[in-house]
């Protein structure tokens, strides 16, 4: 059991038979009254995201999940296909259910997803992820870093605020945990 308190962004556990993901917590205390835990939450199995709200000491039972390195291959009819790295099965997801995690990923890419049971539940992206640039403003002459920024239209479609000196066509690292601009690819 783990109480309201201790959930985290990433973590997953049972609620009313259902499997739920933590997206964001935070701790609040309002002017008169007790401590709660503002959550926003997403429903493993159906993809619905809700906010809500816990006592810090409601309990719940944790989700232990198992993760498997795979390789992503491709999606194809809003199926998302991946490949175990050991046994060269292969595993689908519905897009649906996973269509943040795909703005992050290209074809031939590792990544590890999650099992409950022999269910597969998810996908585990790496820390950072190298895109590259399609499509953006062109750059401004003597821009610096510490401009505002500008919206860039990375291969996968995500969209990522980078510096104004940024280009098409140049590769960049982007955070998989907020999708901000890490820096150049190296």
């Amino acid at each position: 059991m783990i109480s309201a308190v201790d959930l985290r962004s990433g973590m997953t556990f049972i609620q009313d038979g259902n499997l739920i993901r933590v997206l964001e917590a935070s701790h609040h205390k309002p002017g008169k009254g007790n401590t709660v835990m503002r959550m926003k939450l997403r429903n493993v199995r159906t993809g619905a995201t809700y906010d809500t709200t816990f006592r810090p000491d409601e309990k719940f039972e944790r989700a232990f999940l198992e993760t498997k390195e795979v390789q992503y291959l491709y999606n194809m009819d809003g199926t998302a296909v991946f490949m175990d790295l050991e046994s060269y099965e292969q595993y689908e997801i519905p897009a649906d259910t996973i269509q943040d995690e795909l703005l992050y990923l290209l074809d031939n890419m590792n990544c590890k997803i999650q099992f409950y049971g022999n269910e597969v539940i998810g996908v585990e992206l790496p820390g950072t992820v190298v895109l590259e640039v399609k499509e953006t403003q062109p750059s401004i002459k003597g821009a610096t870093v510490t401009g505002s920024g500008k919206p860039a239209t990375m291969e996968t479609g995500l969209v990522v605020n980078v510096p104004d000196f940024i280009e098409a066509g140049e590769k960049l690292e982007i955070g998989t945990s907020d999708g901000s601009y890490k820096g150049r690819s190296k």
